[in-house]
């Protein structure tokens, strides 16, 4: 007999309807502000599947078989934790070292951004301590959760699995929905930390061209030090670095054309499912599901500002070509110049153009050792015409050059760090990237900041994996 009675509706309760209207918030979230939606939108459809009552897509036997569809994925992809270490090598097919080849100090910012993870473990931890009968948190689960400030849902999730299965729902909504936030979360915690003087800080946009060979290298030995230091990263890494090595190595285009397109599709919708059948009313709902999204957002904002806080203090012992003596002489000969071409007396432009010819003179030999070649000052006079408008034309555009070839060395002498790149040391890539690249451009419409944010983008990504090998090789 068929009627209402047999259905599913009878069987729901209220947390089904809190947590299917937060599954239809992640699905709105991917499609219409097109937060993640590669792992929001499946997320999401993975946690109204699970909310729609008897459906068993995560029903195990008592001896915890796997009988329902999501159940076989979750225990044959997250459980193992192969998925997750299949997104590295996904991940690993889809970066480019050559950024943080070219600028190795780079590895420094990744590394200190890596501070948010300890500190939102320590946070919990002391959380846990001061409301024993509200949350008790261990320090597995401490550990679980600072992952988060690595801003990487992948490794965020394998360490999840091991140390803390039962918060891996939460943990991996956390970390993907703050990536997504990363355009959000970043901009105030710069402005925090950092002066609008030290945000406009100009680099250099080209970095040094990094040969074949250096990038062939890189994942080889790169994997086998991180591997030797930290066994317990050996998935993640491993994985990793052996998806870059297919690319590099030329001879193998097939392979690092699937790894970084369809099977990276097929394991995103595989992970994106699986996490949010996860996600069940009983075990979600909890009081310390909402101390993991507060602490993921802890871990994010203090990842972000020691990233920032240790650029600055490498600035403290990187110094510029020029002393500031010779900067503050050479941008006033500059501006006199301009000032002078204002004006219709040729003499006055000459007389400028004629002081700052020789300041150049005495930059060009701290800067560069000696002009390069089609850089030579012009000569500050005129080319001896009869034509007074020839002269008058010859006398202004030398002093423009002269302006302009003072410009360049004023920039090319600068050898300091932008302290904004440091906040890209999250592992969020290419997002946190962007918005340091974006900040730049408004404080500096000279400054292009991408690649050289980039470095420390890729460095997080091997920092998080690493901090994440540590917790497991103590705790796991």
């Amino acid at each position: 007999m068929f009627g209402l009675y047999e259905s599913a509706f009878g069987a729901l309760t209220w947390g089904n309807i809190v947590m299917l209207l937060i599954g239809g918030l992640l699905i709105y979230l991917g499609i219409a502000r097109k937060m993640e939606p590669l792992l929001l939108v499946p997320i999401g459809f993975g946690v109204l599947l699970i909310n729609l009552p008897l459906g068993g897509l995560m029903e195990v036997t008592v001896d915890g078989r796997p009988v329902g569809l999501l159940a076989w994925v979750f225990r044959g992809g997250i459980t193992t934790e192969l998925i997750p270490a299949f997104i590295f090598l996904g991940l690993g097919a889809m970066t480019d070292f050559g950024p943080l080849i070219a600028n190795p100090k780079t590895l420094i910012l990744g590394a200190g951004a890596q501070f948010g993870v300890f500190f939102a473990l320590i946070i919990a931890l002391l959380i846990g301590q001061a409301f024993p009968d509200f949350l008790d948190i261990s320090i597995e689960e401490a550990a679980a959760i600072g992952i988060i400030g690595g801003a990487d849902g992948p490794t965020a999730i394998f360490t999840a699995n091991e140390l803390a299965p039962q918060l891996i729902g939460v943990i991996a909504v956390a970390a993907y929905t703050y990536m997504a936030l990363v355009p959000i979360i970043l901009p105030p915690v710069i402005r925090l930390f950092t002066s609008k003087e030290e945000r406009a800080i100009y680099m250099k946009p080209q970095l040094r061209k990094v040969s074949k060979r250096e990038k062939l290298f890189f994942p080889i030995i790169g994997a086998a030090v991180i591997i030797l230091l930290v066994p317990r990263s050996a998935p993640l890494i491993g994985m990793f670095m052996f998806g870059n090595l297919l690319v590099v190595s030329g001879v193998t285009e097939r392979l690092a054309d699937t790894a970084a397109n369809a099977f990276m599709n097929i394991l995103t919708i595989l992970l994106g499912l699986s996490i949010g059948a996860f996600m069940d009313a009983e075990s979600f709902l909890q009081g310390e599901s909402l101390v993991i999204l507060g602490l993921g957002v802890i871990a994010f904002a203090a990842s972000a500002a020691a990233g920032v806080l240790l650029a600055k203090l490498m600035n403290l012992f990187i110094k510029d070509k020029l002393s500031d003596e010779l900067a503050k002489e050479a941008g006033e000969k500059v501006a006199a110049v301009r000032y002078a071409l204002r004006g219709a007396d040729l003499e006055v432009i000459k007389t400028a153009s004629q002081e700052l010819s020789d300041t150049i003179q005495k930059v060009s030999t701290k800067v560069y050792q000696q002009l390069p070649p089609g850089e030579q000052p012009p000569p500050a006079s005129g080319d001896g015409s009869d034509d007074e408008g020839t002269v008058e034309s010859v006398i202004r555009n030398n002093a423009d050059r002269l302006v302009n070839t003072a410009e360049k060395m004023l920039l090319d002498s600068k050898r300091k760090i932008n302290p904004m790149i440091g906040a890209a040391g999250l592992s969020a890539v290419p997002m946190a990237s962007r918005v340091v690249q974006r900040m730049g451009q408004q404080a500096n419409p000279r400054n292009f900041l991408l690649m050289h944010a980039m470095g420390p983008n890729i460095a997080g990504v091997i920092g998080t994996a690493t901090a994440a090998g540590v917790f497991l090789g103590i705790l796991g």
